[in-house]
């Protein structure tokens, strides 16, 4: 029943702008997404930039395309250096995920930290041996290929 980490980094040839207002758009959320997870935002009326206290409903298909609604968060934000999405409804048993952005020389450099905990105790803890954190993993590589896509590369 542990609490496992993902972090990842990406060095990204952009302006610190730029990257902030990609990331902290709700609506970029799907551009970042893999299609088969079927992601769809069900919020209605979203902001376009995200506030404390934003809550923000949407759909996904993590595994065998079974349909999860999934609450989130936004829990802080401090304007181009970084914001915090915490699960309220979801698959996860506790999800804290910070978005960090820092200016480099030539970019930005962007940090996710993820602090998970899958569901169902000891069976959730197998799970994510051999599931869950390689499934987060080929998110994660997904959504930085995007991010070269659309910034370049590094």
């Amino acid at each position: 029943m542990g609490i496992y980490t993902l972090e990842r980094t990406q060095a990204i040839p952009s302006s610190l702008e730029k990257v902030w207002d990609f990331i902290s758009s709700p609506d970029n959320l799907k551009v970042i997404t893999p299609d088969y997870m079927g992601f769809d935002i069900v919020s209605r009326n979203l902001s376009s930039k995200m506030y404390p206290g934003m809550i923000i409903s949407y759909k996904v298909s993590p595994l065998m395309g079974l349909k999860f609604l999934w609450v989130t968060e936004i829990t802080q934000v401090k304007e181009f250096e970084f914001f915090v999405d915490e699960q309220r409804v979801g698959p996860y048993k506790f999800w804290h995920h910070q978005h960090h952005l820092k200016e480099i020389d030539g970019g930005v450099l962007m940090t996710d930290i993820v602090n998970y905990q899958p569901p169902f105790g000891i069976l959730g803890d197998l799970c994510n041996t051999l599931i869950i954190r390689k499934k987060l993993q080929e998110i994660f590589n997904f959504r930085t290929q995007k991010v070269q896509e659309l910034f370049g590369k590094f």
